[in-house]
């Protein structure tokens, strides 16, 4: 019933990828797997560490593994298997994690919604295996336990309440993000100051790259289904970006085209004018789940949202025919100007 389209990882399959140009001295480049995809950092220092890989691979297995929802001992799995109605511990790391998903659950108004993991295995884009669409009587089912709001947190984040036994949590549009912003503060703490650092699309670069350039560059992708072409690029410098896109996770069924994003309104996968977007941002965290807010809400509302939040955007828009249109927030904007 079901074709998923998976560019293969290794080159990094998703709508942002960084240039590491050439292999000119002295650098220092750590490579792996992490989160079901590849992780690859390159730092520019005059001494290389032949202990740093596996810090950085110990720290992004311990942070990531929180937020599994396919390990059955992570946090976050404990936390959906949870039927007792009783309040949890949380980990600093899985607080810090639910207290940005619920400001951005808050600012934009529901479009960005970890409570929408039910749906998301519903439609195959989790867990589970399914091997036909869903009824719009199981969609609705799921839609009751939907709404980050049904989930209660102590003040200071370190308890959770589900009001639900059935509802399940999936932080994958955050998690990412927020794992690439941990393992930049670890080569911050070790005094690096000129790195770039990326997770499967998702990056934070700090300092620059070389003497003679302003930072690092980075490529902002086409949204193309079967192929890896950049549509221009940009030099950041402490700054992170993150993309979400329709054009990597998906299937088709009797014809229609089903988006990974799912409308945390309808339940169904989002069917708008967006192909990706693009957020640029000093925190991997806000910018990655900021990326999936705006896929949700559709290109008009997702540009008054980037610009009510004075966020910098670019947005691929598509037409009837799948011809792009790049649209860019106005803080965007200047942005781009200053750094291409």
């Amino acid at each position: 019933m079901r074709i998923f389209n998976y560019i293969v990882l290794t080159f990094m399959a998703l709508a942002l990828v960084f240039y590491i140009g050439s292999k000119s001295n002295p650098y220092q480049v750590l490579s792996g797997k992490v989160m079901g995809t590849y992780y690859n950092v390159k730092i520019k220092t005059d001494s290389e560490n032949n202990l740093l890989n596996s810090e950085v691979k110990a720290l992004l297995d311990g942070i990531s593994g929180r937020f599994s929802v396919f390990d059955v001992n992570s946090e976050l799995s404990k936390i959906n298997n949870n039927v007792s109605g009783e309040w949890m511990d949380l980990s600093p790391e899985m607080s810090e994690v639910m207290k940005k998903a619920y400001e951005v659950y808050v600012s934009s108004d529901g479009a960005f919604d970890p409570t929408v993991g039910k749906l998301v295995n519903l439609w195959g884009f989790g867990v589970s295996n399914v091997s036909k669409t869903p009824t719009d009587d199981e969609v609705a089912e799921a839609l009751e336990y939907t709404g980050f709001n049904k989930v209660k947190f102590t003040k200071d984040y370190d308890k959770v309440l589900k009001t639900s036994p059935n509802i399940y949590i999936n932080l994958s549009a955050i998690a990412k993000g927020y794992v690439v912003d941990k393992a930049a503060e670890l080569l911050e703490n070790m005094g690096y100051e000129n790195f770039i650092v990326e997770i499967g699309g998702e990056i934070r670069a700090k300092g620059k790259k070389s003497a003679d350039t302003d930072g690092w560059v980075v490529g902002v992708l086409k949204p193309l289904k079967e192929q890896t072409e950049a549509a221009f690029t940009v030099t950041i410098s402490d700054m992170a970006v993150a993309t979400s896109g329709d054009y990597r996770n998906y299937y088709y069924s009797n014809g229609d085209f089903l988006s990974h994003t799912i409308d945390t309104k309808t339940g169904y996968p989002v069917k708008n004018n967006i192909s990706s977007v693009t957020v640029f941002d000093e925190s991997c965290t806000k910018a990655d789940a900021a990326a999936t807010a705006i896929m949700a809400m559709g290109h008009q509302k997702g540009l008054a949202y980037a610009n009510s939040k004075n966020l910098k955007v670019i947005i691929f828009v598509k037409d009837a025919e799948d011809n792009f249109s790049i649209s860019v927030s106005a803080s965007g904007r200047k942005f781009l100007d200053a750094n291409m």
